[in-house]
């Protein structure tokens, strides 16, 4: 099995009880349509497990792939200075097929975050190395696409979808 290289840190973006006994952590791509099929899958996970587990996200943006996630990353990185992060990574997921400048500005009004601001952050480049931070820390891990699971710092190599995904935290739980 292929271990999370990086541990669990205070600049993570994290859900959930930080005690819990199981922990998955997602390398993820806001432009990506697996992920975006993956997104409301984890939600229902983290609603059926609640206090039990713990959900990290981390981010992978594929830019050969996917011109736009980068950028997006970054705006969820400058939507988390302003206590947002989850807030802007869901609406960057509900709204992956307009994924631009365009958007993101608009998602920070919603959010009532400067617009101004963050296309300055985008434009100066302030989050690259936060994001870039987290795409090696998945290099350095085994990750080569998206998304991709860990489950207490152990590769998650099954289906993501929602029967597999409970099971895969139900036998963890059951080990604990």
């Amino acid at each position: 099995m292929t271990k999370l290289r990086t541990p669990i840190g205070p600049d993570d973006h994290k859900q959930g009880d930080p005690n819990a006994p199981v922990t998955l952590v997602e390398y993820g791509d806001y432009e990506c349509p697996h992920c975006g099929r993956a997104y409301p899958i984890v939600k229902r996970v983290q609603e059926h497990f609640g206090n039990r587990l713990l959900f990290v996200f981390r981010n992978f943006p594929l830019n050969h792939t996917h011109p736009h996630a980068e950028s997006a990353a970054e705006a969820a990185e400058y939507a988390a200075t302003q206590g947002e992060f989850w807030e802007m990574h869901d609406l960057l997921f509900e709204n992956q097929e307009q994924l631009d400048s365009d958007l993101y500005e608009e998602l920070a009004g919603k959010l009532h975050l400067d617009p101004i601001a963050l296309t300055a952050s985008l434009d100066s480049g302030q989050f690259t190395d936060r994001v870039r931070a987290d795409f090696t820390g998945g290099v350095r891990s085994g990750v080569n696409g998206t998304p991709t699971f860990f489950m207490n710092g152990e590769r998650y190599d099954g289906s993501f979808d929602y029967p597999a995904l409970v099971g895969a935290v139900n036998a963890l739980l059951a080990d604990v």
